[in-house]
């Protein structure tokens, strides 16, 4: 992974990036501002993997009308900040010592994205970088390790983002899959093939504006928009026979997909422990969908697990999904709360756990060994 501005000393972070004094463990911090939610993770290694310390969302939709102006607007921008703002204070306020703050789909597309960069930074001190579509993708796959199954033979890990689709075909009988911290490269994870297409729950919802009423044809027209891009990638074709044998499976990972699985699960509020790594079949995950198709706008807004502020989205969400699941046919579907924050994490932690450990290699040679930047 890159160690560029985006994951440079956090604001408000001790001198050279020093533990503060005390006990407590050092803090990381994971922040993704996507097309649609701002997220931040902030956690301490733990073991294997490492322990949530805090943890922050807020939907704020800055590509709301990006893909008819090609420009992020003043107020989607002010959405943004406001949240980036909380999310800075929380990062100054837990003494992060390292932070990769990440920009996805909105801002790489957007003519003023990189305007939008510069502005977070004077106003906050958050150095956010826009990264590629396939670190993207690396990303989410390293964020849902723990979730595979190992005894298939493939997964297909989908991240339904607000402006864009993520899908990465994983080989589970490749090497690189141990996800410990001391050896995890995401750049080195069993990926065969992967895609990424410019199409998400925004962008989606946008191009289908529904109706009074959401209906069988208003939401094939979405599934079948979304197939065009999926049948044109011919990359991951090899693996095709793994899929046809059902001896793979796929990972759902974004809020319209975890919206299923609470309506499926039928919640009374969503509770991320009964709905981070339940397995749904095909035909539930089809059953929920239907049964958002026969609620309006607002009794979907009205929904515990959906919300207002999804309600215009979770079918695009399911659209989506019903898409990959016609072209790569999967008896079981992992969701997944989590995804490209964790990957951040577990990437971040590894590189500081590799630099102890060269820093105790070259201490034993008998060098000077530097104090350690914790």
């Amino acid at each position: 992974m890159s160690d560029q501005a985006g994951s440079a000393s956090a604001p408000g972070a001790m001198p050279n990036g020093r533990e503060r004094s005390g006990s407590d463990a050092p803090c990381y911090g994971a922040l993704d501002l996507g097309t649609n939610n701002c997220r931040l993770l902030i956690a301490t290694p733990s073991g294997k993997s490492f322990r949530v310390v805090e943890a922050y969302s807020r939907i704020v939709r800055l590509g709301e009308g990006l893909s008819a102006s090609g420009r992020l607007s003043e107020v989607a921008m002010e959405r943004a900040m406001a949240a980036l703002k909380v999310s800075a204070e929380k990062v100054r306020r837990r003494r992060v010592i390292k932070l990769k703050a990440i920009a996805t789909q909105a801002c790489r597309m957007a003519e003023n994205g990189q305007e939008f960069i510069d502005r977070v930074f004077e106003e906050t001190g958050l150095r956010l970088q826009i990264i590629a579509p396939r670190e993207e993708a690396q990303l989410s796959v390293a964020g849902c390790l723990n979730l595979l199954d190992r005894s298939a033979d493939a997964a297909l890990v989908v991240d339904v983002g607000g402006g864009s689709t993520e899908l990465s075909w994983v080989d589970l009988k490749g090497e690189g899959l141990g996800g410990e911290l001391s050896t995890f490269v995401a750049s080195k994870l069993p990926i065969k093939a992967w895609l990424s297409i410019p199409i998400g729950v925004v962008t989606l919802a946008e191009q289908f504006p529904e109706g009074a009423e959401p209906t069988e044809a208003w939401f094939r027209a979405m599934v079948d928009r979304v197939k065009l891009d999926l049948a044109a990638f011919r990359h991951a074709d090899p693996m095709r026979p793994i899929f046809d044998e059902d001896r793979a499976h796929l990972i759902g990972t974004s809020g319209a997909i975890t919206s299923l699985a609470g309506m499926h699960l039928r919640l009374p509020r969503y509770d991320r422990s009964r709905v981070d790594g339940i397995w749904m079949t095909r035909a539930e995950c089809e059953g929920a969908a239907n049964l958002l198709l026969g609620l309006t706008a607002q009794q979907r807004a009205d929904q515990p697990c959906i919300g207002p502020d999804r309600s215009d989205l979770v079918l695009a969400g399911a659209a989506i999904l019903q898409a990959v699941q016609e072209l790569w046919p999967c008896t079981r579907v992992r969701v997944a709360d989590r995804g490209l924050r964790e990957g951040i994490l577990m990437s971040l932690m590894s590189e500081s756990g590799g630099a102890k450990r060269r820093k105790r290699r070259r201490g034993r040679r008998g060098k000077p060994m530097p104090q350690a930047a914790e």
